[in-house]
């Protein structure tokens, strides 16, 4: 033990000395955070200077003689696009995954199915994205008729229905089944840490089983739920391969959703566009990585925000 001074009082206080194993696990634990950081900022000052000579150059310069907004600006649309789709479509359908495993099927039932929605997390963005364009995408032209059809005065499917399949909406739903995984696995657990004695008091009050769910387990889950649509969101803004491989590309902004003409997203993008780019074209490409970069931080920075404005809600109170 050493002592030092209370400032308010003036009197000495013990402070415990921290044992060697204690001291090198403080250390490599403030070591990682400023690796971390370090690494966040390399990252964002290496994106900053590649993308400079873009930000400077004349339009005519540029790939296509396109300004730099105009360039980006289709793959920003694209990408938000994308992510919207599986994050509208994926949410609650992981929320009621999990709310199945965690509440309503049987032990034998739930392991099973909570590792094989697991299972899913680990299957490589190609294959899904080689489903998407050879499975999906056929088996949902008939879909995309119907929608055309009886919904066509809507500018999301007013066509013409593309005949491959090969649309934004297969590449939304494609995202969807690739986040699935993570927002199941964050809600499932947190709504297993439901306090048991707002569930018991909510069921003794002569609640049914939904209704003790949506008064105790959904209120205290919901930050958690934020959380994983969040960490589904910035992989759906990232994931490149899937949406390559999926989407037809003809660029310009478009709300058209079973169309063959689509916007590209600056992830698949770059993937395409990068092995045969050299000089100004490879900056641009940066630039527009700069972009997804800020992007994802604010989408981040967000998802902080609304988890802390729930964070008086302990479970307790």
């Amino acid at each position: 033990m050493t002592s030092t001074t209370d400032a308010a009082t003036g009197r000495p206080t013990a402070r415990p000395v921290l044992q060697v194993g204690d001291r090198v696990f403080v250390n490599l634990t403030r070591g990682a955070g400023v690796l971390l950081l370090v690494v966040l900022a390399g990252v964002a000052v290496f994106l900053i200077a590649e993308a400079v000579p873009a930000l400077i150059a004349p339009s005519d310069e540029l790939p296509g003689g396109l300004t730099l907004i105009a360039y980006i600006a289709p793959l920003v649309f694209g990408t938000i696009l994308s992510a919207a789709i599986a994050l509208v479509v994926a949410t609650p359908l992981g929320v009621g995954v999990a709310l199945f495993i965690s509440h309503y099927a049987p032990l034998r039932i739930a392991q099973p199915l909570a590792y094989l929605v697991d299972l899913l997390a680990a299957v490589p963005s190609i294959v899904y994205g080689l489903w998407g364009a050879a499975v999906l995408g056929p088996a949902s032209v008939g879909l995309a008729t119907w929608l055309n059809e009886w919904f066509g005065w809507l500018p999301f499917f007013a066509g013409p229905v593309s005949a491959t399949g090969r649309t934004m909406l297969v590449a939304g739903l494609v995202l969807a089944v690739m986040i699935l995984p993570i927002i199941t696995a964050v809600s499932r657990e947190v709504f297993r840490q439901t306090p048991k004695l707002h569930e018991e008091a909510a069921l003794a009050l002569g609640a049914t089983r939904w209704e003790m769910i949506r008064m105790a387990v959904l209120p205290f889950g919901r930050s958690g739920v934020i959380s994983g649509a969040m960490l589904g969101l910035g992989r759906a803004l990232g994931e490149t391969m899937a949406v390559a491989i999926v989407l037809s590309v003809s660029g310009g902004v478009t709300l058209n959703l079973i169309s063959s003409g689509n916007p590209s997203t600056i992830a698949a993008n770059i993937a395409l566009q990068f092995p045969e780019s050299s000089g100004l074209a490879v900056n641009t490409l940066i630039a527009s990585g700069l972009v997804l970069f800020v992007i994802t931080l604010l989408v981040n920075a967000a998802a902080r925000a609304i988890v802390n404005r729930r964070r008086e809600f302990s479970g307790a109170n």
